[in-house]
């Protein structure tokens, strides 16, 4: 039986450590690891004793993004299973970021196009200074509308209009500088670090925090309405369709560059 593609377990204090475990892809997303994640928030939702969520990336990497061959795979199918797919990873960071608890991410190694959208959604990120981060999807014909809100409001529209538009790759000190990141450690310091800060959070009132986070959320892009998600998750199946994204995916699946680049 393969490993189940997100892990979680729930410790004494109320601590929820949930893991991306499809470390042979570097943690790239695929329905089974949105399904895994929507589940593990499922489950620890009905628990109240839950306090802090702790989000880590099994491996080397923290995430790597889509696996893009899944990617290429819903291309081929119908407009509804490509709506299905992109409404699956919309609701997967939505929920993340609408949680009644903190989350932490504790980031190593890459985290690339929808896992700068998952870091974005939570309310702490740590990150190793191995840490490498990029917003690509405009490298393979496609877009990130589905984590352009979270995005948004963790770097600024700013720096959103730079980096979702270059695709290009950025370290962990830069990650710091625009907003992603929290704080930079040593590699192995990343854990204890995590554990420094659910620590302090632990110390606060729980009701506290759920109410000042749904206040704050009140204000932010990621607190868009019914509306806005689906106009998001449309336009993200739609485009996953086009000549543009096949071109893009079989340039990475050929190892060759797309014929848009000089």
């Amino acid at each position: 039986m393969a490993p189940a593609p997100v892990l979680h377990q729930l410790d004494a204090r109320g601590v929820a450590s949930v893991v991306l475990n499809r470390p042979e892809v570097g943690n790239a997303y695929n329905g089974e690891l949105i399904q895994g994640l929507l589940s593990a928030m499922d489950a620890l939702a009905s628990r109240p004793e839950l306090r802090v969520v702790l989000l880590k990336g099994s491996g080397r990497h923290f995430q790597a993004g889509a696996d893009l061959k899944w990617v290429n795979a819903v291309a081929r199918a119908s407009l509804a299973d490509n709506v299905h797919a992109s409404r699956a990873t919309a609701e997967a960071v939505d929920r993340l970021n609408r949680l009644p608890v903190p989350t932490v991410a504790l980031v190593q190694g890459g985290c690339f196009g929808g896992g700068t959208g998952i870091v974005a959604a939570c309310d702490v990120v740590i990150a190793a200074d191995n840490a490498i981060f990029s917003i690509a999807e405009v490298r393979w014909g496609l877009t990130a509308a589905i984590i352009i809100p979270q995005l948004s409001d963790a770097i600024s529209m700013r720096q959103l209009r730079r980096y979702a538009l270059t695709g290009e790759r950025f370290g962990a000190a830069e990650a710091h500088r625009i907003g992603l990141v929290h704080q930079v450690v040593p590699l192995d310091q990343l854990a204890a670090a995590g554990e420094e800060m659910v620590a302090r959070l632990l110390e606060n009132g729980p009701t506290a925090i759920a109410e000042t986070k749904a206040w704050a959320l009140q204000s932010a892009w990621g607190g868009f309405d019914a509306a806005t998600m689906d106009a998001l998750v449309e336009s993200h199946a739609a485009k996953r369709r086009t000549e543009e994204a096949a071109e893009g995916l079989a340039s990475f699946a050929e190892k060759r560059a797309a014929r848009w680049k000089p």
